[in-house]
């Protein structure tokens, strides 16, 4: 039981921090993102496992592993509020060309990130030259355009 109840343990803690750090730390991934990623999954290693090395024991963390994500699915699928509660909602962070500061704040967006993905995607310099620039569930900025 164990063997089920560490790597549930493990997943969860793991879940509520990426959740916390929020939606673009996992969008654009960096250097420091990856290596720290690394060292989380060794620093979980031992937490998973536990002192029972055996095939047997890893086969089951990793069936549970599994399981837990497609049961996370499976719930968002399912319940409105559980998946706002994993992936939250879009929000607005430019509207009509001008940056919505407190919501950038929130998501931990700077008005350079919103001309990166305006440049990337449209060939715009300016703020102005953006109507709106959503910030979308998975981390990534849509912008459209002023016409």
């Amino acid at each position: 039981m164990e063997s089920v109840i560490r790597p549930t343990f493990v997943y969860l803690f793991v879940l509520v921090l990426l959740r916390l750090t929020g939606r673009r730390t996992l969008a654009q991934i960096t250097t420091f993102d990856f290596v720290l990623l690394l060292i989380i999954s060794e620093a979980c290693q031992q937490a998973l496992i536990g002192v029972d090395n055996s095939m047997i024991n890893s086969a089951i963390v990793v069936a549970t592993l599994i399981g837990l994500n497609i049961l996370m699915s499976l719930l968002k699928q399912r319940s409105r509020w559980f998946d706002r509660l994993l992936d939250d909602i879009p929000v607005l962070i430019v509207q009509d060309g001008k940056p919505l500061k407190d919501r950038m704040y929130e998501a931990r967006v700077d008005e350079d990130d919103v001309l990166d993905a305006a440049r990337e995607n449209y060939g715009l310099e300016r703020m102005d030259q953006i109507r709106h620039a959503i910030l979308e569930r998975d981390g990534q900025i849509s912008i459209i355009p002023r016409h």
